[in-house]
């Protein structure tokens, strides 16, 4: 048996990122998909910490909230940096996706229709951080910090992956990160999980806009 077990919905949403993660990793790793009837039905949902999805499983650990679960098998697969300078600036980027994560979720779930043109007119912004940053760090060429990859690039891949299926196009401003999205994709491992069915067929969100 994998030594990992996901329980989520059945859509990318905040597990996508740590699969990636695994699979580029080269780890294998258990499905407990949850549909939404199985949700609302209640049991699991009041066996959960905080009341929500995911739930993530490492043998007899059992964490729960996304980004811990990334930080954890960060730790685990050594992406976290070199040392605590690197440490340090991979947290503070992956804070930075939740900030654009949570923009998202907010436009798909509640307001899509009337707030998706804002919501692109003001992506660059959002974005030019992460091109400062790869800027600074060997002049676009590698990572979003030091020369290895951390699960902050998972995390910023995903994010960037969702938006282009959301509005293609949405990167083409962006020669550094579309660079950066082509050159990570290309990884071997995880260039055979984004073209998996598993991947592919998986809706990117619970909502029917994308």
């Amino acid at each position: 048996m994998p030594p990992y077990t996901i329980v989520y919905f059945p859509t990318r949403g905040r597990c996508e990122a740590m699969r990636m993660l695994l699979a580029d990793q080269g780890q294998s790793w258990k499905e407990e998909v949850v549909t939404k009837e199985s949700w609302l039905q209640g049991p699991l949902k009041a066996s959960c910490l905080y009341g929500q999805l995911p739930k993530f499983q490492d043998g007899d650990l059992t964490l729960y909230q996304s980004n811990a679960i990334l930080r954890h098998l960060g730790r685990t697969f050594g992406l976290y940096g070199k040392d605590e300078r690197e440490a340090a600036l991979v947290d503070m980027v992956n804070d930075g996706v939740e900030d654009i994560r949570r923009h998202c979720s907010q436009l798909i779930y509640r307001s899509y229709e009337e707030g998706k043109a804002k919501y692109f007119q003001e992506l660059p912004g959002h974005l030019k951080p992460f091109e400062t940053l790869l800027i600074q760090n060997q002049e676009g060429q590698a990572f979003l910090v030091g020369d290895q990859i951390s699960f902050a690039d998972y995390n910023l891949l995903d994010l960037l992956l969702n938006h282009q299926v959301l509005a293609p196009g949405c990167l083409d401003s962006h020669p550094l990160l579309l660079a950066y999205v082509a050159r990570l994709s290309a990884r071997p491992k995880l260039k055979a999980y984004l073209a998996s069915p598993e991947h592919v067929n998986r809706p990117v969100h619970g909502a029917q806009k994308i």
